[in-house]
């Protein structure tokens, strides 16, 4: 009964968040229309590659690119409608269903929050600066690494001085001390991470791969019994399935970097919260093979006189100048997101 009464817990804020997205999203569609919430300056001028030309489509100049707010705004609506039922409907019911606590829940929903708002700043810049700027420039790309390696500092000595969290766990072996090494350990994997940032391109493909990361985390806090975390993930992924009913092809919007960056390192801190974080490139492969396929690329032609290893990078890039249709592309991913996070959550439990 317990078990159940947990489960429903979870289960009602998903729901919440769901619904909250569904009709939070004809309001912001209006406005990201309204606005012309799009890239100004075609991808093609920053990567002038011939086999990315003839697979770049002129439609994302005309697709809004914050469609990521979809996501931490039903994270928002459903901690705000639960606080509404504590004040005029039924206080015993909303403090069961209330998941933002100190220990478990508050640390990764204000970094869900912080890192979506440095994304939704990129995303602003991209539409509306002029010259320069609007093409994604090397000095933007550093500044916005710069601020996640800021971020990844705080987080990282927030678990080590806060948390007392000096140690992960080796899968099936043990658990390896780092001591204040922790903290640059955090800024790594933190960097790792949010670097899939990248996979955001085609129609539906971020949110069919992150989707299933977060269902896989609320299996795994579940069964270690962090409900409040898992109620947390939960409801990120419903917010996820929300927009990700707007956006199968031919999306309303993009992922854009306000969803990417703030949903990739909520990821980095779930899994020290779970301390799963050397199982998360299995949880999260597509993530971690995207990010691999850009940095083997940016090496290859770095030390091998400009040869490259993909047609194009990243990954399902490469699969489409192959001549794989978007969509074979994106349900691809979608299978290999969802085998990958059963297997990890699997390995998790075989401990």
């Amino acid at each position: 009964m317990l078990i159940m009464n947990n489960a429903i817990e979870i289960l009602i804020p998903a729901v919440i968040s769901f619904i909250s997205g569904i009709l939070l999203t004809p309001v912001f569609t209006h406005y990201f229309y309204k606005y012309k919430l799009w890239r100004r300056t075609p991808r093609t001028t920053v990567v002038p590659s011939n086999d990315f030309k003839k697979i770049y489509e002129d439609n994302e100049l005309r697709t809004p690119r914050t469609g990521g707010m979809i996501v931490w705004m039903s994270v928002i609506a459903t901690i705000l409608i639960i606080y509404i039922i504590s004040l005029f409907i039924d206080t015993n019911f909303a403090e069961r269903i209330n998941f933002i606590n100190r220990s478990e829940t508050l640390l990764p929903f204000i970094v869900l929050i912080f890192a979506s708002l440095v994304g939704l700043a990129d995303d602003f810049i991209q539409i509306f600066a002029n010259g320069k700027l609007s093409g994604d420039p090397i000095v933007l790309r550093y500044l916005k690494l710069g601020i996640i390696l800021v971020l990844g500092l705080i987080i990282g000595w927030w678990f080590y001085s806060k948390l007392g969290m000096d140690s992960v766990h080796i899968p099936f072996d043990g658990t390896l001390y780092l001591g204040f090494l922790f903290i640059p350990f955090f800024i790594l994997i933190t960097l790792g991470v949010f670097s899939t940032s990248v996979i955001d391109g085609i129609d539906g493909l971020s949110g069919g791969v992150l989707a299933p990361v977060f269902v896989a985390y609320t299996v795994i806090a579940y069964g270690h019994g962090q409900f409040n975390l898992a109620a947390f993930c939960a409801v990120v992924a419903s917010g996820i399935l929300a927009f990700l009913w707007f956006n199968i092809p031919p999306a309303r919007f993009y992922m854009g970097e306000t969803g990417m960056i703030g949903l990739t390192v909520t990821i980095a801190v779930i899994a020290f919260l779970t301390n799963t974080v050397l199982l998360l490139p299995i949880l999260a492969f597509p993530l971690f093979i995207t990010s691999l396929s850009t940095i083997i690329q940016m090496a290859s032609r770095k030390f091998f006189n400009g040869k490259k290893v993909f047609k194009v990078a990243p990954l399902h890039h490469h699969f489409e100048s192959i001549g794989w249709p978007k969509y074979k592309v994106t349900m691809r991913y979608w299978i290999v997101s969802i085998m990958t996070s059963i297997i990890g959550v699997v390995l998790v439990f075989l401990q």
